[in-house]
């Protein structure tokens, strides 16, 4: 099978990132309070961890709507983004990991502390945890805050099931969700994994969601 991430580009539905479409339950809350209240943090540096598809990108999104800012990609991270990011006052780095420019983002890291701005930072491990090879932003990675996407419990997984057939435009009966929650792996990638192959399966057969085909996909 296709790499999930290239699947889920190939297939075209709505997606919405608005504050209302980010359903908090005890599995993000931290994350989506601590953000809410920015500039009452207490250090110019939040790291939101999480699996993919846990909604870091949402979080990023909505944190830009209502605060405004700048989002960099941290593998395209360019010298001249430290100059374009001065008139910004928030700065969110998006798909942070171990294969980044070190050099550029401990400069990144000294002009967000020096000239009292935020940075928001996604990353899939918290940033505190990777090993870097420059000392100095081993020692920057440990200055921030950290906020972590915990595994999805039984609200979150329904309501995250529910708006993705939602969002294609696909009535389902809650009882097939319940049926799903209890079935399916606790993970994200999972859920969004699963979303797809019954999607498919059902285009490609022309038939409603079902549960023979719920549990066809189960299996499968």
């Amino acid at each position: 099978m296709k790499d999930l991430n290239q699947l889920l580009l190939n297939f075209e539905y709505k997606q919405n990132f608005k504050d209302e479409d980010f359903y908090v339950s005890d599995s993000n809350y931290f994350a989506f309070n601590l953000m809410n209240s920015w500039p009452k943090w207490e250090k110019n540096f939040l790291n939101i961890c999480g699996a993919n598809f846990s909604g870091k990108t949402h979080l990023a999104n909505i944190f830009l709507k209502k605060f405004k800012g700048k989002k960099i990609d941290a593998h395209s991270l360019q010298n001249e983004n430290l100059q374009d990011i001065k008139v910004y006052e928030n700065v969110v780095l998006e798909n942070f990991d171990k294969n980044i420019d070190e050099v550029l983002i401990y400069s990144l890291f000294n002009l967000i502390d020096q000239d009292n701005k935020y940075l928001l930072i996604n990353s899939t491990i918290p940033i505190n945890e990777i090993n870097f090879k420059l000392n100095d932003l081993k020692s920057r990675a440990k200055s921030c805050l950290f906020a972590k996407i915990e595994k999805p419990d039984d609200e979150l997984m329904f309501a995250l099931i529910l708006k993705s057939f939602s969002d294609r435009q696909i009535t389902i009966d809650k009882k097939l969700i319940d049926f799903i929650i209890k079935r399916i792996d606790r993970s994200y990638s999972k859920i969004f994994e699963f979303i797809y192959k019954i999607d498919e399966l059902s285009l490609k057969k022309k038939k409603p969601i079902d549960l023979k085909s719920i549990k066809e996909v189960l299996e499968a």
